[in-house]
């Protein structure tokens, strides 16, 4: 168990620093963290506080579309949302203290290709620890269950309003697209093809060492 809470914590903490780094190449986080980074481009508070916040508002709509989660279940998203952010801001801090600033698009899509790969290597560790998943996720699975629909359609379907009400908070308050870019596309596409390649060939050995 001690070391399925250690790569599910180094799962966590490298997802969030993979955020950190399409917020640093400034051309569009992934559809997950559109909401949150918008929410913290219009308000004066972190982007770790504002996950916090969508997370919160995710196992809202968990209750609301009427899942079998429990209390229990949803208690333990709330203390994995504000672990989560404390990460997000930690990874964050720790980005802008030691890069500089994206400048040129050379910079910027290297930027985005380091967050997919530490993204997907996130994912890895994170899936492979089978401990409970983050509120988004769980919101994909209640949509999964309150439609009758496969989870990769509910994931897609998840994602696409995430960044809807993400372009509609941007557009009203920054008119701008703020929080969504090219790297937001290329973040939907990559990071699943990615994210394939290195749970086919590294998850049977992080299993093994797990069950060792």
């Amino acid at each position: 168990m001690k070391k399925r809470v250690l790569i599910y914590s180094i799962g966590l903490f490298l997802l969030a620093l993979g955020v950190g780094f399409s917020i640093q190449a400034d051309l569009g986080v992934s559809p997950v963290s559109s909401l949150p980074y918008a929410l913290a481009l219009i308000v004066p508070w972190s982007v770790g506080t504002m996950t916090f916040v969508a997370n919160m508002l995710y196992i809202l709509l968990q209750k609301l579309l009427g899942t079998t989660v429990t209390w229990k279940d949803w208690c333990v998203q709330i203390i994995i949302s504000l672990v989560f952010a404390v990460f997000m801001d930690s990874a964050l801090a720790i980005i802008t203290t030691i890069l500089p600033p994206a400048q040129g698009y050379v910079m910027r899509f290297f930027y985005v290709g380091i967050s997919l790969m530490i993204i997907a290597c996130a994912l890895l560790f994170y899936f492979t620890a089978k401990l409970p998943l983050l509120a988004y996720d769980g919101l994909t699975y209640a949509i999964s269950e309150r439609f009758s629909i496969p989870f990769s359609k509910a994931k897609i379907s998840g994602d696409l309003m995430n960044v809807a009400v993400s372009v509609i908070i941007c557009l009203f308050y920054l008119r701008s697209l703020g929080s969504i870019g090219i790297g937001t596309f290329i973040a939907a596409y990559g990071i699943g093809k990615i994210a394939g390649i290195f749970l086919k060939r590294w998850q049977p050995r992080v299993i093994a060492w797990v069950e060792r």
